[in-house]
């Protein structure tokens, strides 16, 4: 194995986090605000890139760093290694509610493609890159551009989504139809497409956009039922326009409620 060999336990429902144990050399890469806690005796250094190609001089990190800016990901990993000479673990948090998944990438032929801001950690050596999309439809319409990320390698890789997460095994021909937004990840095998929702009622009026994402098999998909775009939308739809304060809010009484409760300034 090129990639680090490492144990984890995932902790949690609705807010989850991962603990990492790492034999003694061994190391972790994650996406920099991830890191949760550690054991002490595990050294914590910030890289360029995913890490996996250090050994390949200043073009190689160059290049790097490159498919990082095109993903909207930082610039900067963090590598967390066990310096001691004992077992150590480390944990990292999901940002927002939702499920971690981890990937072990040789049941999937060594690669796994996923929404550009799904990935978590992953053991050293686990190469983070790009994938894009060759379908210029899929590119606009398909809810995550012409660029969704890809890990490769043989190790293991974690991966984070929100509300609750669906793996669904498509045989041979069979086509799933998913929101957009709704996709974490998928292995190689699986063709990725877009589909017009069609109608002119369904177009206009039916709140769910204008395409569906076609998954055709073989392969798995992951699928998440909550969205973060989603979910910062509801918020911010819920929040009081101004930074005052709507006490009446999901009330037929709108803003007489403000005068009912007290709060009548104006």
């Amino acid at each position: 194995m090129t990639a680090h060999e490492i144990d984890y336990t995932i902790y949690g429902e609705e807010m989850q986090y991962v603990e990492i144990e790492l034999d003694p050399q061994e190391a972790v890469v994650a996406e920099a605000g991830s890191f949760m806690m550690m054991d002490s005796g595990i050294k914590m250094d910030t890289i360029f890139g995913d890490g996996s190609n250090q050994d390949k001089g200043v073009l190689g990190k160059l290049f790097s760093v490159g498919k990082r800016l095109l993903t909207g990901e930082s610039l900067f990993m963090t590598a967390f290694l066990n310096t001691g000479a004992g077992k150590k673990k480390v944990s990292f948090a999901s940002p927002y509610p939702g499920k971690i998944v981890a990937v072990d990438l040789t049941e999937f032929g060594g690669k796994f493609i996923c929404q550009k801001d799904a990935f978590l950690c992953a053991a050293k050596g686990v190469s983070v890159g790009i994938e894009f999309s060759r379908k210029l439809g899929r590119g606009f319409f398909g809810g995550e551009g012409f660029i969704m990320q890809k890990l490769e390698g043989d190790g293991m890789a974690f991966v984070h989504a929100g509300g609750t997460m669906a793996r669904k095994v498509l045989a041979p021909g069979e086509v799933l139809r998913v929101d957009t937004g709704c996709i974490v990840g998928f292995t190689k095998e699986v063709d990725y497409d877009i589909e017009f929702v069609g109608g002119i009622k369904n177009t206009l009026f039916g709140g769910e956009g204008m395409f569906f994402a076609t998954l055709r098999g073989p392969g798995t998909v992951y699928v998440q039922s909550l969205p973060f775009s989603r979910l910062a939308g509801r918020v911010w739809a819920a929040a009081p326009q101004g930074g005052g304060k709507d006490k009446g809010e999901g009330s037929v009484l709108g803003g007489l409620g403000d005068l009912l409760s007290g709060d009548n300034r104006f």
